[in-house]
């Protein structure tokens, strides 16, 4: 799994929540002091079915590493006919304003609070690959956005593709071929939140630290998103919440890997444990076998922690 969900894979050659012209999944802000949204879902994998695991991450705007967390033993290239799968739609809000884009790297998701309104909408995202990291802990704005962006590699990524004997030219247009997509909103000086020219890659560490979406989201990101908007990118594996009536959630993702020997590893991983997440465990009512498995699994599924509460 962390091989899967770190690397560029073989495979690669209650609350109401509403679709958004299938660009994005919108979700109500929660009450106060609360910071658990959406249901999930359970899909049957048609007995005629020959999709692969991406083509259903999309249609439910999921990204791929998000569905394999949540399924551990599905096949990514083709999940068995008749097989239940979970969608994962229920999620803790990072622990951030509820304010502009919120990227939290580690569960390769997008969070955009729309200015006037009661909603969050939630997009899946590639990051970076290990080596060429997507920023963390920082918070920039929305610089300008851009149609139809040309992209100039650097001389790195020049040097790259020619030992792959894919030399580029100093600039590549604007168009259908270009891996910017059709449509990028740049951030600071060196980033930008970007389409694809591939149908792969979200939910995975796949680019050159930009962020990528797929095309359809990041059409609607540009068409929402005003220039100035803060944009603030995280890194929280583990988010946490304590609900109104006293439930208490815990929600795990895999960790991003920092080095080769991590990357190639067969062990787990270790987890950042902030000191707040260290005392919402050791309250006196957590359930230590839960919160275990939790720690173990790493579903990125919420998991309540603590016994039922009336």
């Amino acid at each position: 799994m962390n091989i899967m969900r770190n690397a560029i894979p073989a495979l690669l050659c209650g609350l109401t929540l509403t679709s958004l012209s299938a660009s994005a999944v919108e979700y109500p802000l929660p009450a106060a002091n609360s910071r658990l949204v959406g249901q999930n879902i359970e899909y049957v994998v048609p007995a005629d079915s020959k999709q692969p695991l991406e083509a259903i991450a999309a249609k439910y705007q999921i990204g791929l590493s998000g569905m394999m967390e949540a399924n551990h033993d599905v096949d990514p290239y083709l999940p068995k006919p008749g097989s239940t799968l979970i969608i994962p739609q229920q999620l803790i809000l990072p622990d951030t304003p509820h304010e502009g884009i919120v990227i939290n790297v580690a569960e390769m998701r997008l969070y955009y609070y729309p200015k006037g309104k009661k909603t969050v909408e939630v997009l899946p995202v590639g990051i970076g690959q290990l080596g060429k990291d997507t920023p963390e802990n920082w918070i920039t704005s929305v610089q300008r956005k851009q149609a139809n962006p040309t992209w100039t590699p650097t001389a790195k990524v020049h040097k790259e593709y020619a030992a792959m004997g894919e030399p580029l030219p100093a600039v590549v247009p604007a168009g259908p071929e270009n891996p910017m997509g059709l449509f990028a909103l740049y951030v600071g000086n060196l980033y930008a939140i970007h389409g694809t020219n591939a149908s792969f890659g979200i939910g995975l560490r796949v680019s050159h630290g930009c962020i990528r979406l797929r095309n359809d989201d990041i059409k609607h990101l540009f068409s929402v998103v005003p220039v100035g908007t803060r944009v603030q990118f995280i890194n929280q594996p583990v988010k946490a919440t304590q609900e109104p009536d006293g439930r208490r959630y815990l929600e795990v993702h895999e960790p991003l890997s920092r080095t080769m020997e991590e990357l190639n590893s067969t062990e787990q991983a270790s987890l950042p444990m902030t000191a707040g997440i260290g005392h919402f465990i050791a309250k006196a009512d957590t359930d230590s076998h839960v919160v275990k498995q939790a720690l173990e699994d790493r579903t990125g599924l919420p998991v309540q922690i603590n016994p039922q509460t009336n």
